[in-house]
Formats: C-alpha cells, structure tokens, sequence
C-alpha cells in the first residue's frame, strides 16, 4: 500500500507554511498528498447549520490545495474535511500516513507554546513519524550543502527507525546527514564491572561512544551509499548538542519513545526541547 504523505491544515500561516512543505516532500518521494482539515460545528453561530459551516471549512481548504497543485501540478492530491475534534482527526489520519506534517507557532517563553496542544497530543499519539513546520520556513532552506540531522541515541536498534527516516530523506533530496550522539558522565553508581570492561575495551568514554555511533550507522550507510554521512560525537546535554548541530540543516530528526506512560502519553524531554528552540523543521519519529 503507497501511503501519501499527509498534511493537516487549519487556516493558519503555520499550516499553510506545514502544506507547502508536505506538497515538496511528496514530489521528491513521488508520494500522493492528502490535506486533511477537521472542523467543529459553532452552534453559536445562528444564522448558519452545519451544512454552511461545513462549506466554509471547505473552501478554505480547497484555496490552500490550489495553490499547492499549482506549483506541483504532477502531485496527486486528495482532501479530507472532518467534522470532529483535531486531535483525534489527525491521529487517525497519520495511522496511514507516511509522514503527518503539521504547523508550529514560532517561539515562546511558556512551555508548551510553541507547538500547543493538539500538537502535542497528535505526536504522543500516533506511531508515525510528524514534522512540524513553522510559518517563516522556506524552499530556499532546503538548498544544497544544509544537511539533514539525526540524533542517535542508544543502540543500532534503537535508533534504527529515527535513522531510516533521516536517510530514505537526505536521499530523496540529495542532501547529506549529520548522526549526532551526545553523551555524559554517569553517575557513579552506574558504573558495574561490565560497563568498566566495556569502556576499557574501547579505550575510554568518548570513544565508545564514537563507536557506537559508528555500529549504528553502518546498515544505513551500507543501503545509502551516496548519501555523505557525517559523524558528530560531543559531550553535553542531548537538547542542547542537537540544535547546535541543527543550526544550519534543513531538517532535524529526533526519535521519542513509542510507549504511555503511568500519566499518558508523552513526546520526550528532548523532542520536547529541539520543538521548541530549532529554527528548521523537526521531525519527530517514533521508536519502540
């Protein structure tokens, strides 16, 4: 089954900044786009019944897909205009998506801002991979020599999906990937006599740390030869590292982890963190 690649717009400058970007993305994937818009009944408003408002809704989403199919004539386009709350719309749009891609308000100094909470709730909910976009980006951002950047995190099955993602994209746009794992001192009491054996085989913590990354890369540079890998390997707080290294990409891919917790779902704190604070596109991929 070809999965499309699947925008959710609302009017906004941020989803319509989010379309725009998922009707290039579906070019280079030769992928259809599917626009979906989910819509609440007003009751307040009198003077129109549910069919009228559905209209609306309608024609504003239909002026968003002009304009798209516009610029990408070739691009297969389908719209879907959904009477129900956004979270759980999108939610189940993405369940058959490729990639959900949605807007993001830009940013603020209250947690939670940036991307509200429906997008929150449609990152945590979905096993799918979600981009978010803000209003200022631009196809000029996606120029060659900006690479796409993964952060890499524990091992080669760990971080298998965040990476597949971050290649099966650099390819499709020609572009290179920067692997990012950052590391800390643990604790003390952390260390036990295998994890000692283990640094002291690989001659300390940094280059264990290198080494990893290395193992981990090496299946996806084996089934993407001409994609250009860099390897980045740095000591600090994982947040912090990836968006120094984010500073001039085109996209930042980050993994979170696929599971509820005791108090529901949630995106991660570095996932979280990068949303907030990168001025490129984050996608955030689940992992198991």
């Amino acid at each position: 089954m070809t999965r499309p690649i699947t925008a959710g717009v609302d009017g906004s400058q941020e989803s319509l900044a989010a379309l725009a970007w998922a009707g290039r993305e579906a070019v280079r994937r030769g992928l259809p786009l599917r626009v979906v818009h989910a819509w609440r009944y007003a009751e307040q408003l009198a003077t129109a019944d549910r069919g009228t408002q559905r209209g609306w809704a309608s024609d504003a989403v239909t002026e968003a897909v002009r304009a798209v199919a516009e610029r990408h004539p070739q691009l297969v386009t389908t719209v879907d205009v959904v009477e129900g709350e956004p979270v759980h719309a999108l939610v189940r749009a993405a369940a058959d998506a490729e990639m959900l891609v949605l807007g993001s308000r830009g940013h603020g100094p209250v947690v939670g801002f940036l991307l509200g909470s429906v997008g929150q709730q449609v990152i945590a909910g979905t096993a799918r991979p979600v981009v978010l976009v803000r209003a200022e980006d631009r196809p000029a951002a996606e120029a060659a020599g900006r690479d796409v950047v993964v952060g890499q995190h524990g091992d080669s099955e760990d971080s298998a999906a965040v990476l597949r993602f971050a290649f099966e994209t650099a390819a499709a746009r020609g572009a290179g990937v920067r692997a990012v794992r950052a590391w800390t001192l643990p604790p003390v009491f952390a260390y036990s006599p295998g994890s000692l054996k283990l640094l002291d085989d690989a001659g300390g913590l940094e280059p264990y740390e290198k080494e990893a990354l290395s193992a981990a890369l090496a299946p996806w540079r084996e089934r993407f030869p001409g994609v250009p890998v860099t390897e980045h390997v740095e000591m600090g707080s994982a947040g912090q590292v990836l968006l120094s290294a984010a500073a001039r990409a085109q996209l930042l891919v980050v993994g979170r982890r696929a599971h509820r917790s005791a108090v529901g779902a949630r995106i991660g704190s570095v996932a979280h963190g990068v949303l907030h604070h990168a001025e490129c596109p984050v996608a955030v991929v689940p992992h198991e």
